[in-house]
Parts: structure tokens; C-alpha cells; sequence
């Protein structure tokens, strides 16, 4: 028992020591009130400007209303072919829109071609009251989702980002960041918002990308832009080159032009100095020792395949990959019980972690199944 407690501490210590730090950065010249630039292969961020500041991120919000559309999808609680007949609350939405009609059905694709490119408000309230029900419900939602993320500076009082009403309607940079990343990891969104030109209602209605990045930035691929009074111009903006996905936040630009370039910029600086990487990870020779189970050595699997870690451009064969894990663990374990970490290290900065865990289920050892494997294994010598 002494040497499992003592192997446990030490995984304990490791994953405290193995926080990602902020990469040191150099000043960039950006027209914005607050800023992230997040790798988003590993979550790291690679240069902040005020990113906990709590600000307006106008349409910017679609980012969360549409992880939560695409979270209904992959539940199967909302089909792409569904059809959505228009509410009077959904059409009652200013600002962008693809102007329909009380009762007017549209499919969740075409719905979600509409937000995504064209930030229809009219849409993305229509496609919330499919997910809840109603538009308060789905506020309700989005804001539990936050919550799940760990965005501690975000706060929605709905679904589109239109703030001329609302006084407790807030994101910061960061978060924004974060709320991206969990969004592009949906590939059918990334078919939407690299999308330049569309259209809908057998071409009557045109969508243009309100994201202009997509056409004039090499490897742009979305995400979102927002633009109010009170929030200023905004974007997070992502773009991917090679193995590298990159996401660039700007919040309370002056106006559009400098809302992109400084999102511009951000991307340039992090695609010059910084690159994913996927350590390598060696478990074959890694034995953890079962205690009272039905097997006497537990199989292991990693919670992600291919991890990424953000690295200097030119380091990534210098990364380190440490294994802590305990001698043995007690039976039951169960598939997918995290038994320990593997830790990634560049010199003596920790750049991210995977947890290692059980690759199978294993029972405790009881009377008749110690019987079967005593009888087994006389089987097993008398051969």
C-alpha cells in the first residue's frame, strides 16, 4: 500500500507541475481592445492581449449557439433534413437576417448555412427553439454550456449577440477562444464557415461570408464575426496550415478593416513561430500490476490518440514524453478509469498532458473466479 500511495503522489505532482504557460510573446501592433491567439490542436495560448476582460462579443455568440446546435445533431436529437417552421419571436430579430416569414420551413442545413456565413439572427433563433424548446430555454442552455467549459467571463442573454437591450451580455477573449475550439471540431462547420458564396430558397436568397478572412487569408477557415455599437468589430477567425489550426480573437476593433488585420497579424505571428506537434508515446513496455483482479497486469490506452502540444517552430523533436504511473491499482478497475499521466515536456516547461488509462474492465477477484483460474492454470501445467 506504501508504494502504491507514494506512486499515486507523484502522478498527483506531476499533473500540478504540468500546466501549459503562457508563451512569452513579443508586442504586436493590434487594433483591439482585448485579444487570444490559441493553437487549437492543444489549447495553448501563444499571445493575450486583456483576454479575461469581460466585453460585448455581438454575433460572436453564434459561436456558442451553434456548438450547441451541432451538439443536438450528434445526439440525434435534431436531424441536417429536419425542417424548422419560423416562430413570430425568431422572426422579430433585426440586424442580419434571411428575412422568413412567420411559418416559413427551412431545413436545419440550410439554417445552419445561414448563421454560420451570413450570421442570420432569424435563423439561429429558429434553430435554438428546435434545440429547447423555446428562446429562453435555449439562453438557459447556452449558458449551462459555458459553464461546462469552464468559461469563467462569459455570461448570454441570447442566442444572436444583439446587445442594444441587454446589459448582461458578455465574453472575454479567451473564452471565446475556447468556445471556438470546441465548435471546430465539427467538420461539417468548417464546410460552412470556409465557405465564400451561397445560397438558399433554389438561389433566391444569397449568403455572403461576413468573415472576409476566408477569401483573402491563406488557410482561413472560419469562424465568426460580430459587430455592434457596444461590442465594437470582433472576430475569431481561425485558419489552419499544415498540422497547425490556429485560432485568432479580437474583440473591440475600431472598424472592420482593423478588425481583420489585426486578426491577421495574430495568425501571421503564431503560423512564423509556432507549430503542433504529436509526442511520441511508448505504452508497450509500461506494466501496471493489478491487485486482487481477475488479470495481474492492467492494458492501457491513452484518452487521446494523437495529442498535440504547441512548440517553437523547429523544437518538436525535443520534445520529452514522461510516463507516472503506479505500480499497481487495485481490482475493480474499470475500462477507461484514468490509472496515470503522460507528460510532455520541452526542457523544463511542461507543455501539456494526456491521462493514461485502463483499456478494459477488470473484476475483482472472488471465490469462484480465483477457482476457475486455479483450475485454468493446473490445466495449463498438466499440458
Amino acid at each position: 500500500m506504501k508504494k502504491i500511495f507514494v506512486c499515486m503522489l507523484c502522478v498527483i505532482m506531476l499533473l500540478a507541475a504540468c500546466v501549459p504557460a503562457f508563451a512569452a510573446q513579443q508586442k504586436l501592433d493590434l487594433d483591439a481592445k482585448a485579444a487570444v491567439l490559441m493553437d487549437l490542436g492543444s489549447g495553448k495560448v501563444l499571445y493575450a492581449l486583456r483576454e479575461n476582460d469581460r466585453r460585448y462579443p455581438a454575433s460572436v455568440t453564434k459561436v456558442m449557439s451553434l456548438l450547441l446546435v451541432m451538439e443536438a445533431l450528434e445526439s440525434g436529437k435534431l436531424k441536417l433534413e429536419d425542417k424548422i417552421a419560423a416562430s413570430e419571436t425568431a422572426v422579430s430579430f433585426g440586424g442580419s437576417q434571411i428575412w422568413l416569414e412567420v411559418g416559413e420551413k427551412m431545413s436545419v442545413d440550410d439554417m445552419l448555412k445561414a448563421v454560420t456565413i451570413a450570421s442570420a439572427n432569424d435563423a439561429c433563433t429558429a434553430l435554438g427553439e428546435a434545440v429547447s424548446g423555446s428562446s429562453e430555454a435555449f439562453v438557459a442552455a447556452m449558458n449551462e454550456r459555458a459553464d461546462q467549459l469552464g468559461l469563467k467571463n462569459t455570461h448570454f442573454e441570447n442566442c444572436t449577440g444583439l446587445d442594444e437591450n441587454e446589459k448582461n451580455h458578455y465574453s472575454s477573449a479567451l473564452d471565446i477562444a475556447l468556445m471556438s475550439r470546441a465548435l471546430m471540431r465539427y467538420e461539417r462547420i468548417q464546410t460552412y464557415s470556409s465557405t465564400w458564396m451561397d445560397s438558399l430558397r433554389g438561389g433566391k436568397t444569397e449568403l455572403v461570408n461576413t468573415n472576409r478572412l476566408v477569401r483573402f487569408y491563406n488557410g482561413c477557415i472560419g469562424l465568426k464575426t460580430g459587430t455592434t455599437t457596444k461590442a465594437g468589430f470582433c472576430v475569431s477567425a481561425v485558419a489552419k496550415r499544415g498540422g497547425t489550426t490556429l485560432c485568432a480573437v479580437i474583440l473591440g476593433a475600431e472598424n472592420s478593416d482593423e478588425r481583420f488585420n489585426s486578426a491577421a497579424r495574430l495568425l501571421d505571428y503564431g503560423f512564423a513561430n509556432f507549430e503542433s506537434v504529436s509526442p511520441e508515446i511508448e505504452l508497450s513496455a509500461a506494466q501496471v500490476g493489478v491487485v486482487g483482479g481477475t488479470e495481474e497486469t492492467l492494458p492501457l490506452t491513452l484518452a487521446a490518440s494523437h495529442p498535440l502540444v504547441s512548440v517553437p517552430k523547429g523544437e518538436g523533436k525535443a520534445v520529452v514524453t514522461k510516463l507516472s504511473l503506479p505500480e499497481s491499482v487495485r481490482a475493480p478497475v474499470e475500462k477507461g478509469e484514468a490509472v496515470g499521466k503522460a507528460a510532455f515536456y520541452l526542457g523544463k516547461e511542461c507543455l501539456g498532458s494526456v491521462d493514461i488509462l485502463s483499456a478494459r474492465r477488470i473484476d475483482k477477484l472472488d471465490f469462484w473466479s480465483a477457482l476457475i483460474k486455479l483450475l485454468q492454470s493446473g490445466v495449463t501445467n498438466i499440458k
